[in-house]
């Protein structure tokens, strides 16, 4: 899944898209900037700086060593092959459990490998809505502490989206600058109906 980005200038929302693109829009434009352009990764809300120093294909070089693709891509052949299966992304990591842990899971169909997984999966599917929304207001709350920390309500809009108090919580920032707002709004609730 590729990430996507926001680039903001004052509080004009400029381009959102994939790294590559939102650079070059941003590079265009800060030749002749009449306001601070602020870059973020919409999954986390946070601001990110991009080197555009040079030409486009140097711009665009440097983003794919920032962003490397998915681990499946970066595998090498010629590597000397470790444990778990790189190929469909499995990477061996230490565990520390009691003794009690390790007995139960070498136990299990498959032994503890699958049954780590499956656990894993299980409170994946039972938590997931939860994470998701959580993902979603921490990174609106990290954007709007940036672009909206000193806009009017914004401690009390913080406390209504931390609250999933999604009525109050529209209802204060909606005299925000409209690019502003309407980022926000997505951040936090885009996931949602």
């Amino acid at each position: 899944m590729q990430k996507i980005f926001t680039a903001f200038q004052g509080q004009r929302r400029l381009v959102s898209g994939p790294a590559g693109e939102v650079a070059l829009v941003v590079k265009r434009v800060a030749s002749r900037p009449d306001e601070p352009i602020i870059i973020f990764e919409d999954a986390t809300g946070r601001s990110i700086d991009f080197d555009l120093r040079g030409g486009d294909r140097e711009v665009l070089a440097r983003l794919a060593k920032l962003l490397p693709p998915p681990v499946e891509e970066t595998a090498s052949p010629s590597e000397p092959r470790g444990r778990g299966r790189p190929k469909l992304g499995v990477v061996a990591r230490e565990v520390t459990l009691l003794p009690r842990h390790w007995e139960w899971l070498g136990a299990q169909p498959g032994g503890a490998s699958v049954a780590l997984r499956k656990l894993v999966d299980e409170a994946r599917r039972a938590s997931g809505d939860k994470d998701r929304e959580r993902h979603a207001r921490d990174a609106a709350y990290h954007f709007m502490s940036t672009m909206a920390g000193n806009l009017p309500q914004f401690e009390e809009a913080s406390r209504a989206l931390f609250a999933d108090d999604r009525r109050r919580f529209t209802g204060l920032i909606a005299d925000w600058p409209a690019d502003i707002r309407d980022h926000i709004v997505k951040l936090a609730y885009s996931d949602r109906a």
